[in-house]
C-alpha cells in the first residue's frame, strides 16, 4: 500500500467515528493523470453520459442481500416454531448446531454491565468477531440486520414523498453515533444493565419475529416514522452503536468495495442510491488519490452502488484476489 492510500486509510477511519470527508491534499501521480484527461476530455464524458442515460439498471447484490437477510431471521422463527434447533434464540445471542454466536455490542455491554470478563461468552463472540473480521464488520448491517431491510423499504416511502416535496432530508452530526456508543457503555457499567438492549430495534424486531410481537414494536414504528417523515436512515447513519461496533471490526476486513477512477465519469448515481454516502466521497471528481480506491469501513457492502454504477468502476472485490461477480 502507498504512502497516500495508507493516509487515506486512516482518514476513512476517521470518518467511521464521525468526522466528515473533506479533500485529498496529496493524489499520486498516476490518478491525477486520469484526473486532467477527463477534465479536458468533454467529448468522452459526454458520451458516457448518453451511455448512462441508457444503461440497464441491475439489482443483483439487492436481491442476493434481501434473500440472505430474509432467510437468516426466517431460520430463527422456523427453527422455534417447529422446535428444529437448528438455530435457536436471537440476533443478540443464538446457537447455530450447537455453536454459540453472541453479538459483539451484545457481549461488549453485558461485561460492560457486569464489569468483568465471562468466559462463557468469549467462545461464542470469538466465532462472530472471525466470521465479521472475514466478511467486513458492517456487512452485518445490511446483510443480517432484519431493522436494516424495514428502514430500506422505508427509505422508499421517503424518497416518494420528497419527490413529491412533501417531506425533506433533515441531516445530522453523524459524530452523535459515537457518542451514542458511549453514553450507552457508561450506561451499563453504572446501572449494571445492558441499557441499549432494551431500545435496539434490531434485537426487539429479531424478538418480534421469533417470539410474537409486543409494545416494544411501537419504538420501532417511531423510528421509522421519524425517517420518512424528517431524516432518511436517521437510526443506521446517527445513532446505531451496533454499526459503529461492526465498523470498526471490519477496518481489516479482506472483503471490500473497490474504485475504479479511469472507468468513472462522476455521474454520481451511486451515492444517490449509497445507504451512508459518506463513504463514497472518493467518487466526487477530483477526490480520488489513486487509480484505484478501496472504500472505508463503515461501508455496508449493501451492493446497492455496485448494481447501480453505469461503467463497473465499483466491485466487491476479496483483497488479493480477484473482484466477485
Amino acid at each position: 500500500m502507498s504512502d497516500v492510500l495508507k493516509r487515506r486509510f486512516v482518514d476513512q477511519i476517521k470518518v467511521l467515528f464521525g468526522t466528515e470527508p473533506s479533500k485529498p491534499t496529496e493524489i499520486t501521480p498516476a490518478a491525477q493523470k486520469i484526473h486532467f484527461y477527463k477534465k479536458g476530455n468533454r467529448d468522452l464524458i459526454a458520451q458516457n453520459l448518453h451511455a448512462r442515460a441508457h444503461a440497464e439498471h441491475k439489482n443483483t447484490w439487492r436481491n442476493r442481500r434481501w434473500a440472505t437477510l430474509i432467510f437468516a431471521n426466517l431460520l430463527f422463527t422456523l427453527s422455534f416454531a417447529l422446535d428444529i434447533q437448528i438455530l435457536e434464540g436471537a440476533l443478540t445471542a443464538s446457537r447455530f448446531v450447537g455453536f454459540h454466536l453472541i453479538d459483539l455490542n451484545s457481549a461488549l455491554q453485558v461485561m460492560l454491565a457486569h464489569k468483568h470478563i465471562i468466559n462463557n461468552l468469549l467462545i461464542g463472540t470469538g466465532t462472530v468477531l472471525v466470521l465479521w473480521v472475514l466478511l467486513g464488520g458492517r456487512s452485518f448491517c445490511s446483510w443480517v440486520c432484519p431493522y436494516h431491510l424495514v428502514a430500506e423499504w422505508a427509505e422508499k416511502i421517503h424518497l416518494f414523498l420528497a419527490k413529491k416535496k412533501l417531506v425533506t432530508d433533515q441531516t445530522i452530526d453523524r459524530r452523535l453515533r459515537t457518542v451514542f456508543w458511549i453514553v450507552f457503555a457508561l450506561l451499563a457499567v453504572a446501572t449494571g444493565y445492558t441499557v441499549y438492549e432494551a431500545i435496539s430495534p434490531t434485537g426487539i424486531l429479531s424478538r418480534a419475529l421469533i417470539y410474537g410481537p409486543g409494545l416494544a414494536l411501537l419504538w420501532v414504528v417511531a423510528l421509522l416514522v421519524f425517517e420518512i417523515f424528517f431524516s432518511r436512515r436517521a437510526w443506521c447513519r446517527y445513532a446505531c452503536p451496533i454499526g459503529l461496533t461492526y465498523g470498526v471490526v471490519g477496518i481489516i476486513s479482506p472483503v471490500r468495495i473497490k474504485y475504479k477512477l479511469d472507468g468513472c465519469f462522476h455521474e454520481g448515481d451511486c451515492r444517490k442510491v449509497c445507504l451512508v454516502p459518506h463513504v463514497l466521497d472518493t467518487v466526487i471528481k477530483g477526490r480520488a488519490v489513486d487509480t484505484e480506491v478501496p472504500i472505508g469501513p463503515d461501508c455496508t457492502r449493501c451492493g446497492l452502488c455496485v448494481d447501480t454504477c453505469p461503467t463497473g468502476s465499483l466491485s466487491f472485490e476479496v483483497k488479493g484476489l480477484s473482484k466477485l461477480a
